[in-house]
């Protein structure tokens, strides 16, 4: 370090002094003060010398002093300019050392700083050489798992590969534009393609023109709702075999969810389609068997119960009457077990339908109990009936279901009871709402059930295994039914029972109120043209005797042909038509009569002994109702006053006679809509939809027949429903039927239909728009 002189030295403040007042002013004063203090200097030494003070004395010392004072001032300016300049050249060259001195310090410091991060540097090169060595040796493990993993891999790939073939399912893999991109042996079996040359290759290239359209449809549906999809299809191998495969479609993705494809799994399924087929044909072969039975045995009776029913009604002794009785009930238990054996078989199938309507609960207790009282004479047992008041007048159920449940307990109780009485019990309560609670209550002082068989008593086929039963078997079948169909109404069957004492059954059926009037026994409507078509002289001559007994005309037709001829010649007031025909169904005959316009306002009636279809299939097949065989009056005359009310017209039209007038029935227009239209939205409304009706209609049935040509049964059915909804607008009621049975495409036997319905459609549409224009004419509505 160096050291600068200080700034308050004498030199330097004479210097800086010189400098501030000038040389020539220094000089001057400096002249001055020399020659001042020569003389003065030259005085005293005189005078100390104590010479003698002269002027000369002086003069030499001021010439001397002028002589050498300008010189040495001089010199001394000089010296001071030279020393002060060398002064600030030393300032200015300590002041730079300064300077460079705290540059370097900071360089120093920098130098410092840059050393530590040297230093620190090299220990994070030290650190990450130590990383990098260590991120070695793990890249070295990884590399030998991956290799092991890949390995394993590999071995595993072998393994599923080897899996995949060796499995009985198809397996493939398509890629997003619909291409295969693997699959495996049983897919190169049926396609009699190597994995190889399927690759790239689109269903169309693969399969059959109408098997690739079904195949690529179902692709388009898993790619399009990111869905799986399962559906059944017949595959046909290279060598020709056909196979029914299950076929499972899932979309693919990758890890990150894109979407690479679609799998497919299909399992050949044809064995279980085989014996599906072999259990739906032995189903049908046991419900045809049934039903030919129904048929066979209904027929004969049909006889026993009508002719001992009629019997009865003639005069006979008591013996003679206790006889007929007997054959009467024996023949109505006959019945109710046939009728057991028939809803076992529509359990079965699920066909059992319950069909509410307006029960009266006196008559319909009354009935029963005139039936059971018979065969409780037979084993000299006590029968009561009572009803427990307040009952509805009537209730809205299922009568025939609701007997036969009846009937099986009481003939149960009957069955097993030795002596003392079977009693029945009816009681209701009002829950308000129009509902109330029916409870039918059936006692017995017969063997009784034991205790440990109480919750077994209902199990299909079972019977009580105890010896007080052995007197009485049965089919075991009955009270299975009897709760099945309890169930089916919604109620509930409860049981006590006491062995040595007697058992009691409840009937409990939640059921509504019904607001209509309880249907009258008498028939309404007599003097009817009726034209009876049965084959079996037997049936013939019930059927007969009964519906004249009613007050009735009756033609007989012998052959569905016969019928159909008396049926051109004559108009008659209705058609009871039995199914089963030597030379034609029943169905064929109706679907001539209505193809040739002859039934338009003649209601057709079914008889049949089949109870094994549907009322629904009757009425979709062109009846208006049905009655079982065997023939109950009490059926017959609640068809005859549902399809002819109950209008006794005793007024001016009908003095000269007492016949009851009849309505016709138009069963081509809905007459009370079309009524109700020109009402409410007037007479050129009603023109203006018919006329827009005839000029969509082609349209209509265009795409109808176009959908139907390319099997696409969703849009036959969505044009049917067009059609449906456009004659329902005009009142075209049969063309609004036929379209609704062709919209229906959950019908068994659609398929096979269609085509008839679609043919009955078109000829509809054509007579019937026709006839609905004659209609409007004739009630003069106008432009």
């Amino acid at each position: 370090m160096y050291l600068i002189p200080p700034n308050d030295s004498w030199a330097i403040k004479f210097a800086k002094f010189v400098d501030r007042f000038g040389t020539l002013k220094i000089s001057i004063l400096f002249v001055i003060f020399t020659l001042l203090f020569t003389l003065i200097g030259s005085y005293i030494v005189r005078t100390s010398l104590g010479s003698q003070i002269e002027t000369v004395d002086f003069i030499s010392p001021l010439v001397l002093t002028l002589l050498s004072a300008p010189w040495l001032l001089y010199f001394f300016s000089k010296l001071i300019k030279q020393l002060e300049h060398s002064r600030i050249n030393l300032e200015e060259a300590v002041s730079q050392l300064e300077r460079l001195r705290k540059h370097d310090v900071i360089l120093n410091r920098e130098l410092q700083n840059n050393i530590r991060q040297l230093n620190h540097e090299i220990e994070q090169r030290r650190n990450a050489q130590l990383e990098r060595e260590l991120v070695f040796e793990e890249l070295e493990r990884e590399i030998k798992e991956k290799s092991e993993q890949e390995m394993q891999a590999r071995r595993l790939s072998t393994l599923t590969r080897s899996i995949i073939d060796a499995s009985p399912d198809l397996i493939y893999y398509r890629n997003e534009e619909g291409r295969f991109a693997g699959c495996n042996r049983v897919a190169e079996e049926v396609t009699g393609k190597t994995e190889a040359e399927l690759l790239g290759l689109t269903p169309h290239q693969v399969y059959d023109e109408q098997l690739a359209r079904q195949v690529a449809a179902s692709d388009h549906e898993v790619l399009e709702t990111n869905a799986s999809l399962t559906e059944e299809l017949w595959l046909q191998y290279a060598d020709g075999r056909r196979r029914y495969f299950e076929m499972r479609k899932v979309p693919f993705f990758d890890q990150d969810g894109h979407r690479l494809g679609l799998l497919a799994f299909g399992r050949d399924m044809t064995d279980r389609k085989q014996a599906e087929s072999a259990i739906a044909q032995a189903s049908k072969d046991k419900t045809k068997f049934i039903a030919t039975i129904s048929h066979e045995l209904r027929t004969p009776l049909n006889g026993i119960v009508g002719l001992s029913r009629m019997l009865r009604d003639t005069q006979l002794t008591k013996e003679q009457f206790d006889w007929v009785s007997t054959i009467y009930a024996s023949s109505i238990t006959l019945g109710n077990i046939f009728n057991d054996i028939v809803d076992l078989d529509k359990l079965d199938r699920d066909k059992v339908e319950i069909d509410l309507k307006t029960v009266n609960m006196r008559e319909f207790t009354n009935e029963i109990s005139s039936i059971v009282s018979l065969l409780a004479q037979e084993k000299n047992l006590r029968f009561k009936s009572e009803i427990i008041e307040p009952i509805p007048i009537a209730i809205e159920a299922d009568g025939t279901r609701l007997r036969q449940v009846l009937w099986n307990l009481l003939f149960n109780a009957i069955k097993f009871t030795q002596k003392g009485e079977v009693k029945l019990t009816v009681e209701a309560v009002d829950q308000g709402a129009g509902n109330a609670k029916v409870t039918f209550r059936i006692t017995d002082t017969g063997v009784g059930i034991p205790t440990g068989e109480l919750d077994k008593i209902f199990a299909m086929y079972y019977q009580v295994d105890h010896p007080d039963h052995k007197s009485a078997t049965g089919t075991g079948i009955g009270l299975a039914i009897c709760k099945q169909m309890v169930d089916k109404m919604g109620g509930e069957i409860l049981l006590h029972s006491v062995v040595g004492q007697g058992t009691c059954f409840e009937i409990v059926l939640p059921v509504a109120i019904s607001q209509k009037q309880a249907k009258l026994v008498e028939l309404q409507v007599s003097n009817l043209n009726i034209l009876l078509v049965e084959d079996i002289e037997l049936n013939v001559l019930v059927a007969k005797a009964l519906l004249e007994k009613l007050g009735q005309r009756v033609d007989v037709a012998m052959t569905g042909t016969a019928a159909i001829e008396m049926a051109r010649k004559t108009e008659y007031d209705l058609i009871l038509l039995d199914i089963q025909l030597p030379d034609m169904t029943g169905f064929d005959v109706a679907k001539v009569l209505h193809d040739e316009e002859l039934v338009l306002q003649t209601p057709i009636v079914a008889l049949t002994a089949n109870v094994i279809k549907k009322r629904e299939e009757y009425l979709q097949n062109g009846m208006d109702d049905i009655i079982t065989k065997p023939i109950k009056k009490s059926r017959v005359i609640d068809v005859f006053n549902e399809l002819f009310g109950a209008q006794q017209m005793h007024d001016e039209r009908c003095l000269t006679s007492e016949v009851v007038s009849i309505p016709k029935v138009d069963k081509t227009l809905d007459v009370d809509m079309l009524q109700m239209l020109v009402e409410t939205i007037g007479e050129d409304m009603v023109r203006t939809s018919l006329g827009m009706f005839k000029e969509k209609i082609p349209e209509y049935m265009e795409l109808l027949n176009v959908s139907l040509a390319a099997n696409e049964k969703a849009e036959v059915c969505s044009q049917a429903h067009k059609i449906k909804g456009a004659a329902g607008s005009v009142g075209l009621l049969r063309v609004l039927q036929i379209a609704n049975r062709i919209q229906e495409g959950e019908h068994p036997a659609w398929w096979e239909n269609v085509h008839d319905w679609v043919a009955e459609l078109e000829m509809a549409i054509e007579k019937d728009v026709d006839h609905l224009l004659e209609w409007v004419n004739e009630n003069k509505i106008d432009d």
